[in-house]
């Protein structure tokens, strides 16, 4: 029966329909088990036929008219070339015609059932589906045109038959068609086109839950922080009466224990200050109280306050005035408390023995408007540019919280990650801009950051 098998292979004809009738009677019993045997292979090869077995009934697939579906506009010569260049398959359900990642030679068209494509997004989400594709749907040519790994998986999800192309085959059939070209050119702008009209609408759906996730978290903290006012300030209050005490002032254990109170109420009161600016700023409940300000008079106010914790750790502060700054008007009270959140995170950010320049001069921008910029440059570990925007947000820190260290102004020191979301805030409530230059991170070399304010006159 080999023998038998070898020689219907070698003689086959092109157009041969696979029926045991096509052989002579004398062989038909044989022929049918050879037939029988070469359809558990699960496909046949023909110019114009596909036969395969299901559930042991033997099924035809006409392939120039299922091509001639999927593609329009090839001319029968060429519909016939491309069938003779196919191989029709059977797979079952949950089969992966596809794996995103992997390279990959084949280019599918779906003859029946129906397939998933999806794609992997990240552990917590996993795969999301991207779309259901069908009878005289095209699968996988992309990866073969840009010579790349697939982008997607595909996964039957029933008895799905195939037509399958190589992909020497799938070239060859490109450089001879200019139609099939175009077709697939087509196929892709509209399969590209609604990719993106999904992409958008997943996109805004997420937006709208990080808005109301971002409004409760702002809502949260900023009852907490109304709420923690005032046994805050009761806490202040006896501190205060402590300390005043000549049994405590006598005593140096006393003394150190309530001084340690007065110190933790004054970082949480300045915490508490702090959520609430950025409450206020957030609600556009800021409300400018201008005068004429002198620059060199609040910088100074500045370096002033933050001398003895900048020289704990061994960190020089430096002032250039230029000399033909002008005064700018604005709120003392807004613009004090941007500067000092500048040189906190300047000094946050600078290893002991560093030093923090803050400078001013006058500056114009692009379309000709007055101002003063002002810049506070450290020699701190810098900032990568993928975090030069997000600083500005509330709550973000570069890096993992997990790993700072306490205290205002030590090196690396925690925070709630407000101080320069209040910056930004007040260069925009006075019509100005805040941003940051840095080449990046490096805990070895130390390039630094400046920080820019720039303010209208």
């Amino acid at each position: 029966m080999w023998d038998f098998l070898k020689v219907i292979i070698a003689l086959k004809p092109a157009r041969w329909t696979y029926s045991p009738r096509s052989i002579d009677r004398n062989h038909a019993k044989e022929a049918k088990q050879v037939i029988k045997i070469i359809i558990q292979e699960q496909y046949f090869t023909g110019k114009g036929l596909g036969i395969l077995t299901r559930m042991n009934k033997v099924v035809s697939i006409d392939k120039t008219a299922l091509l001639r579906s999927a593609f329009n506009g090839l001319s029968e010569n060429e519909l016939e070339e491309m069938a003779a260049l196919t191989e029709v398959r059977i797979y079952p359900p949950e089969h992966v015609l596809c794996r995103e990642g992997e390279y990959e030679e084949t280019f599918y068209i779906i003859a029946e059932g129906t397939a998933l494509i999806s794609k992997y997004i990240g552990d917590q989400e996993g795969d999301r589906v991207l779309r259901t594709v069908g009878k005289g749907d095209l699968v996988g040519e992309m990866a073969l045109i840009q010579n790349a790994p697939r982008s997607a998986t595909v996964r039957a999800t029933s008895e799905l038959v195939a037509l399958e192309m190589d992909k020497d085959h799938f070239e060859t059939m490109l450089g001879r068609s200019p139609h099939m070209a175009l077709d697939i050119i087509r196929i892709t702008l509209n399969r590209l086109r609604e990719n993106d009209q999904m992409m958008i609408s997943e996109l805004q759906k997420s937006n709208k839950v990080l808005q109301q996730l971002d409004r409760n978290k702002t809502e949260f903290i900023d009852v907490v922080a109304h709420e923690l006012r005032t046994p805050l300030t009761v806490l202040k209050g006896y501190s205060n009466l402590l300390s005043a005490s000549p049994e405590v002032k006598n005593h140096p254990t006393l003394r150190d224990v309530s001084e340690g109170i007065q110190s933790g109420a004054d970082r949480i009161h300045l915490i508490v200050n702090t959520i609430l600016d950025v409450s206020r700023i957030d609600n556009n409940e800021l409300t400018l109280r201008r005068s004429p300000i002198l620059l060199k008079q609040v910088v100074l106010e500045v370096l002033s306050g933050l001398t003895k914790a900048a020289s704990e750790r061994t960190i020089e502060l430096f002032h250039l005035p230029g000399a033909d700054t002008p005064l700018i008007h604005g709120d003392p009270a807004l613009v004090h408390k941007a500067l000092y959140h500048l040189v906190i995170n300047a000094i946050k950010y600078t290893p002991n023995g560093g030093k923090v320049t803050i400078a001013t001069r006058p500056s114009k921008l692009d379309h000709g408007e007055e101002g003063v910029l002002i810049s506070v440059q450290d020699t701190g570990i810098g900032l990568d540019p993928e975090h030069h925007e997000l600083v500005f947000e509330k709550f973000y820190q570069a890096g993992h919280a997990a790993i700072h260290s306490s205290g205002s102004t030590s090196f690396k020191g925690g925070g709630p990650g407000l101080g320069l979301a209040i910056v930004r805030g007040v260069a925009r409530i006075h019509g100005g801009k805040a941003w940051v230059e840095s080449t990046g991170e490096d805990e070895v070399n130390f390039p630094g950051s400046t920080f820019y304010l720039w303010l209208p006159v």
